[in-house]
């Protein structure tokens, strides 16, 4: 049985993967990880505002949402809770390295083409495998064209490419006006690997106090049809890598993943949920679901249930949900 797979073009024993969070601040959770069959480790994200108020010596007000888990992402912590700056960063970085054996992914997060990119290079040569740049912004301007949130991405896409020779992953939001133009124009701008999808979490009102305040929902299986319906879409339209993430759970979960042409899977609230050692759990299912059905490689299913190749095309486009709002459902009496 081979579950082997290639992301970035590293060859991965499985393609399941615990998505960036902030178990893998800890060394001892990074061995964890690769214990129980990690693929790889992806590191938690280093902030745009961590580098910038290092090199500025100032504390920026953080009132935005960025990701604390790479499924669901929550409102950016007081800087006293970002635990791990650049040097820290860097330092992880190296120590991982010589600590397990599996590739390590560093993970940068921001939403503007600052100068920040440039640690890039810093990222690359403190032994990192990879880089996954999360992009992350809430746009709020009136005036700000569609047009303009777009190029914005693509200069840090093309601005990160031109500080490292990493392999480069993009987690990317869904909300574009034609996401398959935007992903096209990511990877011409260096991408190579597309993550779907970032995931917005919204703030909450506190009644007692009138108060705003971050509000961490985890994901839920039904999360997982929106990647699922992307990569299908996508799937050799594009000479780029997929990783899905969001609302996955179960082995169940990565084979669909994989059929609509994913090549890895990754997961964050099942880890936090079941503990780490729901890695191995979900591998095994894989592999037993896999023998079951008479795959002898991963390789054999990838793509089989895209919109290239699956038998009704048309369930990835308007015709499906015709079909669905059209269905009528019973009604209790």
């Amino acid at each position: 049985m081979d579950l082997s797979t290639t992301y970035l073009g590293i060859k991965l024993r499985t393609p399941i993967i615990p998505a960036s969070s902030p178990l893998a601040e800890e060394i001892d959770n990074i061995c964890m990880m690769e214990d129980a069959g990690a693929a790889v480790v992806i590191l938690p994200s280093l902030f745009e505002e961590q580098l910038l108020s290092e090199s500025n010596s100032l504390h920026h007000l953080l009132s935005y949402g960025t990701d604390l888990l790479p499924e669901s992402l929550s409102y950016l912590p007081d800087p006293a809770d970002l635990h791990l700056g650049p040097e820290e960063y860097l330092r992880l970085i190296q120590q991982a390295k010589v600590t397990v054996d599996i590739p390590v992914i560093a993970s940068l997060n921001g939403d503007t083409d600052g100068g920040w990119v440039n640690y890039a290079r810093q990222i690359e040569n403190a032994g990192a495998d990879a880089l996954e740049l999360n992009i992350y912004a809430i746009q709020t301007n009136v005036n700000l064209s569609g047009e303009e949130v777009e190029a914005e991405y693509l200069n840090i896409v093309k601005s990160v490419r031109s500080c490292t020779s990493l392999p480069l992953a993009v987690k990317l939001t869904p909300f574009f006006t034609n996401l398959s133009n935007m992903a096209k124009r990511i990877v011409e701008a260096g991408a190579d690997a597309l993550v779907l999808f970032n995931r917005f979490q919204q703030p909450d009102i506190d009644l007692k106090n009138l108060s705003l305040y971050p509000h961490y929902l985890p994901s839920r299986p039904f999360e997982n049809r929106l990647p699922l319906t992307w990569i299908g879409i996508l799937y050799k339209k594009l000479d780029v890598d997929f990783a899905a993430v969001g609302g996955l759970e179960t082995a169940e979960d990565v084979l669909k993943m994989l059929m609509v042409g994913a090549n890895v899977t990754m997961m964050a609230s099942a880890i936090y949920k079941n503990g780490i050692h729901h890695i191995r759990t979900v591998e095994q299912d894989l592999a037993r679901w896999m023998e079951e059905n008479e795959y002898s490689s991963i390789d054999q299913m990838q793509g089989s249930m895209s919109q290239l190749n699956c038998e009704d095309p048309s369930a990835f486009e308007r015709t499906q949900y015709i079909r669905t709002a059209t269905t009528r459902l019973p009604v209790r009496p």
